[in-house]
């Protein structure tokens, strides 16, 4: 049995800009972080003892005798893409919720990329695993999503990444020294708005004319880099929430999908009680509420978002990783005949 455990990620500034679309015309970058919560996947060869050899449990379960019936479809190419195609069991778990815009679904390729490689008895590098789960995502799958959360995943950590316009990606740590990560950390308030939506079902409202949205996206690109020297430079780390607000407005011209009147209330409600700024994870619709709010300030907060659910979180320097091996077999199979 072989099992991965693959950080969830919070995006700060800069996304949109990491559409294949925008950045291999303009380039892009965003500021982002791994958080300690975590997806896990197992996998293990299936003894033969059953009617199906393949078998994949998620919110679902299928059995099927190949990899090309199962119905997931970023399971189902994983698996033809490492040519696997029967005597095998995956398991999926995850500390947070699908579709809730902590790059799950890309973390979930990741994970399952980086236990199958493994299973096989491969090491690979962060490099080939955000490159492969790009490629799977975007290519094969034909998934509209950017490509900062697979970077995210294979990598970890807190850093400003690059996408420049011949398609390289270029992670560099954050600037921010620990001091100040923890100080930016204790400001962070994580909600869940309980809204659940799919991220290419939003994406896809601005994507398919992205270079239409060339003033926002200029601008979104500008704030990794002013955000950088607030941390950098922290004399008033409020500065920071002030960014993040901004950067909700500009997001939020992008799509009328990107809102909705329950968020905008939520977020209000928020502001009110004290939240300096904020935004919703992900492409946005729904999921989690980041918020950034002064120490003194977080406990009305709190009350006045009683009905939601409160995470508090850590920043993960580690990447998506493989935390136990155990490759026995311990059968033999009939050959067919």
């Amino acid at each position: 049995m072989i099992i991965s455990r693959t950080p969830y990620r919070i995006s700060f500034f800069g996304g949109g800009t990491d559409y294949p679309d925008w950045y291999t015309k303009h380039c892009g970058q965003v500021l982002s972080t791994t958080i300690d919560k975590y997806l896990f996947i197992s996998c293990r060869y299936l003894p033969p003892f059953f009617n199906h050899r393949l078998r994949l449990v998620y919110s679902k379960i299928e059995n099927c005798q190949s990899a090309s019936e199962l119905s997931h479809p970023t399971a189902r190419e994983t698996l033809k893409f490492l040519n696997i195609d029967t005597g095998l069991e995956i398991h999926y778990d995850g500390d947070l919720p699908g579709r809730s815009g902590m790059g799950s679904s890309s973390a979930f390729t990741v994970g399952l990329l980086n236990a199958l490689y493994a299973y096989q008895g491969k090491v690979v590098s962060a490099h080939q695993l955000a490159k492969d789960s790009i490629h799977i995502e975007q290519n094969i799958v034909g998934e509209t999503v950017g490509s900062q959360d697979q970077v995210n995943a294979a990598y970890g950590g807190f850093n400003r990444i690059q996408f420049l316009s011949n398609g390289e990606i270029v992670v560099q740590p954050s600037a921010a020294s620990r001091e100040v990560v923890q100080q930016l950390t204790e400001h962070l308030m994580l909600f869940y708005t309980g809204i659940v939506r799919t991220a290419a079902d939003v994406a896809v409202t601005y994507v398919e004319n992205i270079l239409s949205k060339e003033k926002q996206l200029k601008r979104m690109y500008l704030m990794v880099e002013e955000a950088e020297s607030i941390l950098s430079n922290p004399t008033n780390l409020d500065e920071f929430g002030k960014l993040l607000h901004e950067a909700w407005v500009e997001k939020r011209s992008l799509s009328s999908r990107v809102s909705n009147h329950v968020i905008d209330d939520l977020y209000e409600t928020a502001r009110s009680a004290g939240a300096i700024g904020g935004k919703i994870a992900g492409a946005g619709g729904g999921g989690m509420l980041l918020l950034f709010v002064p120490l003194d300030k977080q406990m009305e907060v709190r009350n006045k978002l009683r009905n939601m659910v409160h995470i508090p979180f850590r920043f993960e320097p580690k990447a998506s990783e493989i935390i136990f091996v155990d490759q026995r077999l311990g059968y033999e199979e009939k050959e067919e005949s």
